[in-house]
């Protein structure tokens, strides 16, 4: 949930890595599972370095997972 977060608005690696508290080694692994499974896309970002933004299907599996999240806290 933490990566689809910070991804909703476009970020680069360092900034989903620190913000969502991952080790390298499994960042790596989560981005490389999300961007297979089209939940993240690679952009060119404003100063021409590489960000990840969550596609539509990542935005919907990110609400899905905050309302059950919402159920789970009851």
């Amino acid at each position: 949930m933490d990566v689809l977060t910070e991804a909703l608005d476009g970020a680069n690696k360092t900034r989903i890595m620190y913000r969502a508290n991952l080790n390298f080694l499994r960042f790596n692994h989560y981005l490389s599972e999300m961007l297979e499974k089209d939940l993240l896309k690679e952009e060119n970002g404003n100063n021409g370095r590489v960000v990840y933004k969550a596609t539509e299907s990542g935005k919907i599996l990110l609400q899905t997972l905050r309302k059950a999240q919402e159920f789970m806290s009851i």
